[in-house]
């Protein structure tokens, strides 16, 4: 078995899950008392966050690759950025590693493109809607158009994000809002709908709703335990 390497504390609420996820593939895979091989550094969200804010993405991103390389050095043998928005700074960690970086979006697109979803609607921090690092390469490598939503309502999904679930908080009005984004977003064509922030998936779950979801945590731990397992 293949040793995992994390980035995670982006933020620590979603890592449990990812740690989780990891784990429960390679019991379900391997059985028994198998459990997975990971190493995890986890950064101090608050440092990241105030990069994010004020625009300073290089800077997060000397921090994440100068972590990655500890990871490396830890003995992984790949690497996953557990969050979706910090995939900004993909390519700067990646110089810095030998190991694959196993893309959140590359293992999204592919999964919608097996199931013949060309057209998705995407939830997620303000960085990750706005931008184009996310979009583009969905288009770009998959040919998935996107959508995302107006922005009032990106403002609304990105405060919840950072105000509630990052910190913890799981409010029923808050995943009330999300439902009613998603529904605008099937009504302008979505086929599907990506949780884009590894957080949102505390709070809204496929039960919750016909349409169809991408949970990006699922999916991304998901690729990671497949290489770490796989021949």
């Amino acid at each position: 078995m293949r040793t995992i390497g994390m980035l995670g504390g982006m933020s620590w609420e979603s890592t449990v899950s990812y740690y989780q996820a990891l784990n429960q593939g390679v019991k379900g895979a391997l059985g028994g008392l198998h459990s997975a091989k990971v190493v995890l550094y986890s950064v101090d969200f608050q440092v990241i966050e105030s990069l994010q804010q004020s625009g300073d993405w290089e800077t997060a991103g000397q921090i994440l690759a100068q972590a990655a390389a500890a990871v490396e050095r830890a003995g992984a043998e790949c690497l996953i950025l557990c969050t979706n928005t910090m995939h900004k700074v993909a390519e700067r960690i990646e110089q810095a590693v030998s190991i694959p970086l196993l893309h959140i979006a590359d293992a999204t697109a592919r999964q919608l493109v097996a199931d013949g979803v060309g057209r998705v609607g995407l939830l997620g921090t303000r960085f990750t809607m706005e931008q184009p690092f996310y979009r583009d390469r969905l288009q770009a490598r998959y040919g998935i158009e996107v959508l995302v939503p107006e922005s009032a309502e990106r403002e609304q999904v990105h405060r919840i994000i950072y105000d509630e679930l990052c910190q913890g908080q799981i409010k029923a009005a808050s995943r009330e809002c999300y439902l009613q984004i998603i529904q605008e977003l099937q009504r302008a064509g979505a086929e599907a709908v990506i949780l884009g922030c590894t957080e949102i998936a505390l709070l809204v779950q496929q039960a919750h709703t016909p349409v169809p979801l991408y949970d990006t945590t699922a999916i991304h731990a998901a690729r990671a335990v497949e290489f770490a397992i796989g021949d």
